[in-house]
């Protein structure tokens, strides 16, 4: 898949299909039970496309054991696509991923079921896709993926954000930069940013709001790496392709910054053809168990962990079309996918024996959705 001059709007496709939400939402959304030991309440956050899509922005749901309610719209906060919180806890910190000009939103969270906006501010470049919240507590770190840049955003007093502190350009050799994650390490004292245009992952040392590029590990030309995810130990990464249906497990040396890459593992079963897009990886609690979404066969891979060594040991459907974001309830019995262009957030019962997924036992309709985040 040619990657050259594509935008992000041109990837994501047609996100139309949301109809088809209703449909399954209908059919399934009162079948979920509710395990001994699930965590039965609280409320959850769905982020969704505005710009020429049918999401509404920010919803807010709340739980009845495994199910979602019905969803309310949180006014004037466009095309969320991504969520975290301040060290406050009082504060969430959400992606407006418009382009060319892409904006990143604090929302003050004392009451979670009523989020309220305290300020909006550039984000320097195009679709912000992606935001965390640095360790440190003081930044956020935003990545722009159609400028292919990564800002620095500081934190001030109350929660609210200030003008950016530092910008950083990424380069591709054969295709335009496509900046997707930015992420830092368990210790703080590095960034990591996975760029899947230049198939690379860049290592900055950061200070005082500032970036320096310590290291660029090059991946294999189209790999395409979109999310990493940091096993428990911190010792090392697993970096999942979207180009390839595929994870690099690298190891990380954290006192010298050096992302060392040492195997690839297939995403999907041997044989697999078609459209093969993952989308989001995540790991248990435990460390025991990663978990990615696949876009094309719309599956949730399952592979085992233990340190250098990733193993796929199942692929279930995810009960929706194209599956761009996956995330485990606060008590990991369940696992939430939000399906882009069917427009649905289905949920799956995990076994924390085994930690493989289940059959889809309900389904929530939003317009192109893209991420789920639980705030309590």
């Amino acid at each position: 898949m040619t990657m050259t001059g594509l935008t992000r709007r041109t990837f994501l496709g047609a996100a139309a299909g949301a109809g088809a939400a209703t449909v399954l939402g209908s059919q399934v959304a009162s079948a979920a039970t509710t395990p001994k030991g699930c965590f039965a309440g609280g409320t959850v956050y769905i982020g969704s496309y505005t710009s020429g899509a049918t999401g509404h922005g920010l919803d807010v749901t709340t739980r009845s054991g495994a199910a979602l309610n019905p969803v309310r719209t949180v006014p004037g906060i466009t095309d969320t696509s991504w969520f975290d919180r301040g060290a406050d806890g009082k504060t969430l910190y959400v992606t407006n991923e418009g382009d060319p000009n892409g904006y990143v939103s604090a929302l003050n969270i004392a009451d979670p079921a009523n989020p309220r906006l305290l300020n909006k501010v550039s984000s320097k470049g195009g679709a912000p896709t992606h935001l965390s919240v640095h360790s440190s507590g003081k930044y956020v770190l935003a990545a722009n993926y159609s400028s292919g840049s990564v800002v620095v955003l500081p934190i001030l007093a109350g929660g609210k954000l200030g003008p950016a502190t530092d910008l950083v350009t990424h380069h591709g050799a054969e295709r335009d930069a496509h900046a997707h994650q930015v992420v830092n390490d368990p210790t703080g004292r590095w960034v990591l940013a996975v760029d899947l245009g230049a198939d690379s992952v860049y290592v900055y040392g950061f200070a005082a709001g500032k970036l320096s590029l310590h290291q660029q590990l090059k991946l294999p030309s189209g790999a395409g790496p979109r999310h990493l995810a940091f096993d428990r130990t911190g010792k090392f990464a697993y970096i999942l392709g979207e180009l390839r249906a595929e994870v690099t497990v690298a190891s990380w040396d954290a006192a010298a910054g050096k992302l060392t890459a040492l195997s690839v593992v297939p995403a999907v079963p041997a044989g697999s053809t078609g459209e093969l897009y993952p989308g989001e990886i995540i790991l248990s609690r435990d460390g025991k168990f990663a978990y990615a979404t696949v876009r094309g066969p719309n599956t949730l891979a399952t592979f085992s962990v233990s340190g250098a060594t990733l193993k796929l040991v199942s692929t279930v459907p995810t009960g929706g079309n194209w599956p761009r974001h996956v995330a485990l309830d606060p008590s990991e019995s369940w696992f939430y996918v939000s399906n882009q262009r069917s427009g649905t957030v289905t949920w799956l019962p995990r076994d924390p024996a085994t930690g493989l997924p289940g059959a889809v036992a309900g389904s929530l309709a939003v317009g192109s959705v893209n991420s789920v985040y639980f705030a309590s």
